[in-house]
């Protein structure tokens, strides 16, 4: 026989491509199955009906993650049931068309106001700390000098008229820079992340082009004003984000 053949039929060359194609094989397979945690099982509606789709391969195993400081977390594939009432109707009588929010499209949780139920707890530092704090609490952060201290300032909606005033600065104590400011908007509190908010140092006022300045009052609240949950944390930076669109009428118009 000649060389690498193991019978008259089979040779090294053949069982190392066999070995390939098996690999292979398991490799499409684990990786199409892993891809499958996050928006399965699909939603299909056809024929007015909607079903849950989940194809092949199956969904996979639950997973469990050891976190530090709270403990392990099991994680399923696929939402159990949705998160929260979808406030929005498709815009025609065909599968896949698009949403139109239906009553306040600033609070309907749609689109760029989308958001997920995180846990409610904090986002910790690696001792344990809350990681989101407001400044009087951060004792070893401070503005640096030179820099603008925007506390006291007017906060300016994107239809030029004044929202709130900065009250406090809130800061990241694992990555040293300024996250949200805090705002008065009439008696009620409320965050707005800092990437949303243009310090105006010329001017001493606080452009927020997102939201009017009356929607400044139906902002999401914290339940303490000390630190900033996870599930906190999306509900605010989804309603200012649900302004970008829906915040005027105009806005979810097209330009042309």
């Amino acid at each position: 026989m000649p060389v690498g053949a193991i019978t008259s039929y089979i040779d090294v060359a053949q069982l190392v491509l066999w070995v390939f194609w098996f690999f292979f094989f398991s490799l499409v397979f684990y990786i199409r199955r892993e891809d499958k945690r996050e928006g399965y099982p699909a939603e299909s509606q056809r024929l007015g009906q909607t079903v849950m789709m989940e194809g092949f391969p199956p969904l996979p195993k639950p997973k469990t993650f050891t976190l530090p400081h709270t403990g392990k977390k099991v994680v399923k594939p696929g939402p159990d049931k949705p998160q929260y009432k979808l406030n929005a109707v498709p815009t025609a009588n065909f599968p896949g068309a698009p949403l139109t929010p239906t009553g306040n499209p600033m609070l309907a949780g749609v689109g760029p106001g989308s958001y997920a139920l995180r846990d409610d707890t904090p986002d910790l530092t690696e001792a344990g700390q809350p990681r989101i704090v407001p400044l009087r609490l951060a004792n070893h952060f401070s503005v640096a000098k030179g820099d603008p201290d925007p506390r006291g300032w007017p906060v300016i909606g994107c239809d030029g008229k004044q929202g709130g005033v900065c009250k406090e600065l809130w800061v990241d104590r694992a990555e040293p820079q300024l996250r949200y400011l805090e705002i008065d908007a009439g008696g009620k509190r409320m965050l707005a992340p800092i990437g949303l908010c243009n310090i105006r140092r010329s001017k001493g006022i606080i452009n927020v082009e997102s939201i009017t300045a009356a929607q400044f009052k139906d902002a999401p609240t914290l339940k303490s004003y000390d630190q900033i949950t996870l599930a906190e944390e999306d509900r605010v930076v989804a309603y200012l984000g649900a302004g970008k669109l829906y915040a005027t009428p105009d806005r979810a118009e097209p330009f042309l």
